[in-house]
């Protein structure tokens, strides 16, 4: 089960926590604030929303009162990246690129896992997955050039990673770096619209739970005002923020 809280509701209910008696931890790779029980078992996930900035010392060694970020969305043959700056989309740039055979439906990455690239046409596929990510990581040096960049909002599966951390352009980070967020939500088709979508989730705070715990989430409600308004179990919420 899960509950989005606008932000202004997830930094009250932040505040709250930090003076509250129950015992939590803070994992800053997700950046989510876990309650635990006596026993130390996870009672509650809240994720923060990506601007609130750490509830504690960070890994990366930043405490900044605006967070700067990213959003890299990829897909085969699809991406849609921006620049934020406290939740306000400053940049943003969509790519586009030839990499699915159009009768299989099968991306070229994975098709010459199984064919080889011996045919004409896969040399081209290969060649425009090549300048996909190498496009994409032109991009990334100029944000990380231009910008002091505190998080990394990432949606990627690990089949692409090595085409994007092994491109003949370089990442302006690696697989490691501290400040690599995976967004914990299906992404759709990566466009413009998508990427407004996506930066709107993650400007909501987010309890996510299991129905025992539905009394221990009602009193954490409690606390906020006008909490009856997330009175409410959802999936999903795209209203603004």
């Amino acid at each position: 089960m899960n509950r989005f809280l606008p932000r202004h509701a997830a930094q009250d209910l932040l505040q709250h926590l930090s003076t509250a008696a129950h015992q939590q931890t803070y994992d800053f790779e997700k950046h989510r604030v876990t309650l635990l029980d006596q026993a130390g078992n996870e009672l509650v996930h809240f994720r923060l929303p990506l601007v609130v900035p750490p509830p504690v010392s960070s890994p990366a060694g930043f405490s900044p009162e605006k967070i700067n970020y990213v959003v890299l969305l990829i897909q085969a043959g699809n991406c849609a990246m921006g620049y934020f700056e406290d939740g306000v989309n400053l940049h943003h740039k969509v790519f586009r690129s030839y990499m699915v055979r159009k009768k299989q439906g099968k991306s070229q990455i994975k098709y010459l896992k199984t064919k080889g690239k011996s045919r004409a046409g896969s040399r081209v596929r290969l060649g425009e997955t090549e300048e996909f990510f190498a496009n994409i990581n032109g991009r990334l040096q100029e944000y990380f050039q231009e910008h002091t960049v505190h998080r990394i909002a990432l949606s990627c599966s690990k089949t692409l990673w090595p085409y994007l951390f092994e491109a003949e352009v370089s990442t302006p980070f690696d697989k490691r770096d501290e400040r690599l967020f995976k967004i914990p939500k299906h992404v759709h088709t990566p466009i413009f619209e998508v990427l407004q979508d996506v930066n709107r989730f993650l400007l909501r705070g987010e309890l996510v739970y299991e129905p025992p715990q539905q009394p221990l989430v009602e009193e954490l409600l409690a606390t906020l005002p006008h909490w009856k308004d997330y009175n409410s179990v959802a999936e999903e919420d795209h209203s603004t923020p």
